[in-house]
């Protein structure tokens, strides 16, 4: 019989949910879960061939069912020492009503259910985007709405109906907003079991959808804001795998509730240099 291990489960089936699962894998049964079961089974082979003890799984994160199923999965293996949510559509892929259903309430969803499941001692992360650092700061009553309204009302709010959202690039701010401050709601309740969460706000991460942007009709912002920006280059999903490295693991022991914004600088040059909107 086999031994059970800790599992971590990884939700989103892409290069920056890859680079992360590689560098906390080691030992560990890895659930590779994506809404296209064929991304799932691209990840899970590249890291079955280089040693990961790995999973495929189909999942639908605006789903309660769908995610619900992924965890009764996961624990029949063993504990869910470590969840990594890497899942997403970006604005230029799906409609504002998408955007909010899985980017934001679906972002929620996770936090919620593997908040209930997470072992004493466990991490979690979500990766959320520059994007949410873009928008002028909203009242502390919509910041507390989006923080602790139930999640099955959150779409509900008013601030969130779509004919108070402007375009795509408007309700992907709003989500990425949303996910931060679910995510220091979220670490109250994780702290309840000994356990952590905080996210991620990469910039321009080159991976496929990246390439896709950069290569598409809004291809010159992209270039624009990565030659603009301090670092003067996008990054690698290694670079933030180093980041969440920090994160998952007991050298980040008291770092919870928290944001990480890692974008080469290209948001301090937004609001303090040369890619400043006016400017441009």
């Amino acid at each position: 019989m086999n031994t059970k291990k800790d599992i971590i489960v990884l939700t989103g089936a892409g290069q920056i949910g890859m680079a992360i699962a590689r560098r906390m894998g080691h030992g560990k049964k890895i659930f590779v879960a994506d809404w296209k079961l064929e991304n799932a089974n691209t990840i899970t082979q590249i890291m079955k061939e280089a040693g990961f003890d790995t999973v495929p799984f189909e999942v639908d994160i605006s789903s309660r069912t769908s995610i619900l199923g992924l965890i009764e999965a996961a624990q029949e293996e063993g504990e869910i020492s470590m969840f990594i949510n890497a899942a997403g559509v970006s604005p230029s892929q799906a409609s504002i009503e998408q955007i909010l259903k899985v980017d934001l309430y679906g972002t929620a969803l996770l936090l919620e259910e593997f908040g209930k499941v997470i072992r004493q001692g466990g991490t979690g992360i979500t990766i959320s985007s520059q994007s949410g650092h873009r928008m002028p700061a909203l009242s502390p009553e919509v910041d507390r709405q989006l923080a602790l309204t139930p999640t099955e009302e959150l779409l509900d709010l008013e601030v969130l109906k779509t004919e108070n959202i402007n375009d795509t690039l408007h309700a992907y701010q709003m989500a990425k907003r949303c996910n931060v401050k679910r995510v220091m709601a979220e670490a109250v309740k994780w702290g309840e079991r000994g356990a952590r969460v905080n996210s991620i706000s990469p910039g321009i991460i080159i991976t496929p959808l990246a390439l896709d942007e950069i290569n598409g009709p809004r291809g010159d912002f992209y270039k624009n804001m990565f030659a603009k920006c301090p670092a003067g280059r996008p990054g690698p999903a290694d670079e933030v795998a180093n980041v969440a490295e920090l994160l998952l693991s007991d050298r980040g022991a008291f770092i919870t509730g928290a944001d990480f914004l890692i974008d080469g600088g290209s948001t301090a040059s937004y609001f303090y240099g040369p890619l400043q909107p006016e400017t441009n």
